[in-house]
């Protein structure tokens, strides 16, 4: 954010005379910066090594670099690694765009230290080198106190010719490619040094004016993100989900990701996002019309509209009158994790923008979608709370579990919520909860605190009880209209300028809300959702100046799935299916987490009282039925069955319903007239086949769609129907990648149909032949064919819905390992 003020503030063109030593001044003539861009732009070759980089760095010498680029210029560039003060995002910066035409390394030998710092510019047969202690960060390029000495190689060839053999072996015998395995793997892991405070602090001027402009420009993981983006786009994908933490600045991500595109159209819950998202669209894009389609607004002629779900869902509004189904280049989803829900799914499936963006904080199961099967599971970029604050973005969490001794074991639990009016029995006019509330609110201290209710009624007695206390505080929920209720804006307002030191409220700073001076988060009723937990948790932990921590109190009683805390605290929202041990859990940078010995007790106590795996797949499951008023098919019980016994599925295969699931709803009793007759003879074989069929790779899932083919089952396919069904399924999105390892777009693209017919017959043809037992065989003008036993079923519209069914929730479950393979 800094960059676009250093653009005020310094000059890009100015005169100035070469000089030889540069000692750091204040005087713009004397800034190696100036002496390197003259250099730059006369070079017929360059070559840097410096042990780090820094994003300031590098913005400054990008559009310099650019052009010496555009005139054939080569550029090697090398680097150190150690301790990860290089910034990920100068890498990045440089990666997205300069490309691969920068020669871009990691120096490697782990026996020798690594400082270095010497820009080595040739020209014909002449060059220099400036060479010192200047790294490429802007306080280093400008007036830090960095030596740095001109040599001239007519002068004195024999050092220039020392330095740049030296610098030749260095870059050609101990160093790595920078490529984008390498640079993921370095981003995924690199946490903020201390000592790269000190070095920002050098290249951060504390002015307000600095701040705010530089928003206007891609920053930190912002720039990792957008190269993340622009890569899934070439590799084919049109649709993908970017899951960052709060505070990363995701509606400014989209806002960049979106300038080559014309038409766009970004959708929201709440009127509070739509006008900041619409702020910070103007910012990036200054000359594009803008409007809104939200309650009274109804613009359709902007290249930018900012609609509401509540407005935009309704069927009438999604029409052609309105809106043609292309009319939008690019699309983003604010709070993905929203479009699980009907209005969301009707706009995203009416709308076929070139790129559909998702955005959340949170891809856990909202009401037990996954969102990620509305991507096809295409995550271009990841950044988690946890990463978030292991790289300075967000400050750490300081968390004290306080044991509540409210008794849960007899209130309602229903559809995975504690019954509202059992919870207010429970808090409301209970002295000694509200004793403990204080008594550990006061122990940590607090200027500005956000506290979570479960109830209008709950949020107005502990308002009325701190104020009562001496503690200003209000309550926050919709259509307020308590004693000590307080309007969403103004609330924030008073709390902001220290007029009131608490909001208690219900469901209303989850999402689009950002108070950066919050210094405490509390949680007084039970966290039945890691989603709704990690937004919470979020409110608090943005950066300020003078804040180091936030500090989180969470009243932890014997309510249902309490003993997950401690792993939701690590980034665990799901165990993957097997018990995790605390000692286990990581923790992010600088956080402290603990909780009062009677905690540890109790949640030892609620891990050894769960059920057997049988018994929790079977009530997860009537619970889904009891929720779609149906029984589910595999898809649907896919979709919304709780993440860890969807794993408890997966790694106990006696137990997995997913591989029997016909026999599964028989043992339960819940078969259809049609599904029994089809039980009946040899189709439920045919449908455990197809169930257990080994899928280490997708290629069997074209060739059962050809057989499928839109419900219209064939008896056989010929060759033609097959290239057909596997072309239409690799041309899809991206996944031309799934046909073999490291394959690109271009080479895929080359691929000839006799190539594809030869793969098609070679490898699933052949397998589901030869393991089939005896339900795939070879016809006279058909390469593949459905044995003549299953003629009596394939019109059972039983069958027809199990294939389809098998289909769906197979390749979902592909995409799934894939991307899980790939974290």
């Amino acid at each position: 954010m800094v960059e676009c003020a250093a653009e005020k503030e310094l000059p890009r063109e100015i005169e100035v005379e070469p000089i030889s030593v540069i000692t750091g001044d204040n005087n713009y003539k004397k800034f190696l910066y100036y002496q390197l861009k003259m250099s730059i732009r006369q070079a017929d070759a360059i070559d840097i090594v410096v042990s780090f980089l820094m994003e300031s760095g590098v913005r400054m010498l990008l559009k310099d670099l650019q052009s010496a680029l555009d005139r054939g210029v080569k550029i090697r560039l090398l680097t150190g690694n150690y301790l990860g003060i290089t910034q990920p995002a100068a890498l990045y910066l440089i990666k997205k765009e300069l490309g691969n035409r920068v020669d871009l390394r990691f120096y490697n030998d782990t026996t020798r230290s690594f400082h270095s710092k010497a820009y080595i510019f040739h020209y014909g047969d002449e060059g220099e080198i400036f060479i010192g202690s200047s790294n490429i960060s802007r306080s280093a390029l400008t007036a830090g106190i960095e030596w740095n000495y001109r040599l001239i190689k007519r002068i004195d060839e024999e050092s220039f010719t020392a330095f740049y053999e030296t610098f030749n072996d260095l870059f050609e015998h101990h160093s790595i490619v920078v490529d984008d395995a390498v640079l993921q793997s370095y981003s995924k892991s690199w946490h903020k040094p201390s000592v790269a405070k000190d070095l920002e602090r050098y290249d951060i001027k504390e002015d307000e004016n600095t701040r705010v402009s530089y928003l206007f420009q891609p920053r930190g993981a912002q720039i990792e993100a957008l190269y993340a983006l622009n890569s899934s786009r070439e590799e084919g994908a049109t649709k993908g989900v970017v899951q960052a933490a709060t505070g990363v600045g995701k509606t400014y991500l989209a806002a960049f990701d979106s300038v080559n595109f014309k038409r766009v159209l970004f959708v929201a819950h709440r009127e509070e996002i739509l006008r900041q998202a619409a702020e910070s669209f103007k910012n990036v894009r200054p000359a594009d019309s803008s409007g809104f389609f939200m309650g009274q607004y109804k613009d359709t002629d902007k290249q930018l509209i900012f609609a509401s779900v509540a407005t935009l869902g309704k069927e009438k509004y999604l029409s052609e009158e309105y809106f043609p189904r292309d009319y939008f280049d690019y699309m983003v989803v604010d709070e993905f994790h929203h479009a699980v829900n009907k209005q969301y799914r009707n706009i995203v499936e009416y709308f076929t923008p070139k790129f559909l963006l998702g955005l959340t904080a949170t891809p856990d199961r909202m009401d037990g979608r996954n969102i990620f099967e509305l991507c096809d599971y295409n995550v271009p970029y990841v950044i988690t709370l946890q990463e978030a604050i292991n790289k300075g973005m967000l400050v750490p969490f300081h968390y004290y579990g306080v044991y509540d001794e409210t008794d849960y074991s007899g209130m309602r639990f229903v559809g995975g919520r504690y019954n509202e009016q059992d919870l207010n029995a429970a808090y409301v006019g209970n002295k000694g909860r509200s004793d403990l509330i204080y008594k550990h609110y006061l122990k940590y201290r607090s200027q500005r605190a956000l506290g979570f209710c479960c109830s209008r009624l709950h949020a107005e007695m502990m308002a009325k009880d701190f104020c009562e206390r001496g503690v200003p505080a209000v309550a926050v929920y919709s259509d307020a209209q308590g004693e000590f209720a307080e309007d969403r804006k103004q609330a924030i307002s008073k709390l902001v300028k220290g007029e009131i030191k608490v909001i208690f409220s219900v469901d209303m700073f989850n999402e689009g809300v950002d108070i950066p001076n919050v210094d405490m988060v509390m949680f007084l009723r039970p966290t039945e959702s890691p989603i709704v937990f990690l937004q919470q948790l979020g409110r608090g932990l943005r950066t300020y100046k003078g804040k180091h921590y936030l500090n989180v109190l969470d009243f932890i009683g014997n309510y249902a799935k309490a003993e997950r805390a401690p792993y939701m605290l690590a980034g665990k929202t799901t165990s993957g299916g097997r018990t995790l041990t605390r000692g286990e859990l990581e923790y992010p940078d600088d956080c402290i987490v603990d909780f009062d010995m009677p905690l540890l007790d109790l949640f030892q106590h609620l891990e050894q009282r769960r059920l057997h795996i049988k018994e929790r797949i079977q009530q997860d499951f009537v619970r889904v039925q009891e929720f779609l008023g149906k029984v589910p098919t595999r898809m649907e019980l896919f979709t919304y069955m709780d993440d860890d016994i969807y794993y408890l599925c997966l790694k106990n295969a006696k137990e997995n319903i997913f591989k029997n699931y016909l026999a599964f709803k028989e043992q339960m009793g819940l078969l259809t007239a049609a599904e029994q007759e089809l039980c009946a003879g040899v189709g439920k074989e045919f449908v455990h086949l197809l169930e257990t069929t080994d899928m280490t790779k997708v290629y069997k899932m074209p060739v059962l769609r050809a057989f499928y083919n839109g419900g219209q089952v064939r008896m056989a396919v010929t060759e033609q129907e097959l290239l057909a069904s596997w072309k239409a399924f690799f041309n899809d999105g991206a996944n031309w990648k799934d046909l073999k390892k490291e394959i690109t777009l271009v080479a895929y693209r080359a691929i000839s149909d006799k190539a594809h017919l030869s793969n098609i017959l070679r490898n699933p043809v052949k397998f589901l032949k030869a393991s089939g037992r005896g339900f795939f065989v070879e016809r006279d003008g058909y390469p593949i064919a459905l044995a003549e036993s299953l003629a009596s079923v394939v019109n059972n519209p039983a069958f027809v819905a199990e294939l389809k069914d098998i289909i769906e929730y197979r390749t979902m479950e592909y995409y799934r390992s894939r991307y899980e393979g790939k974290e």
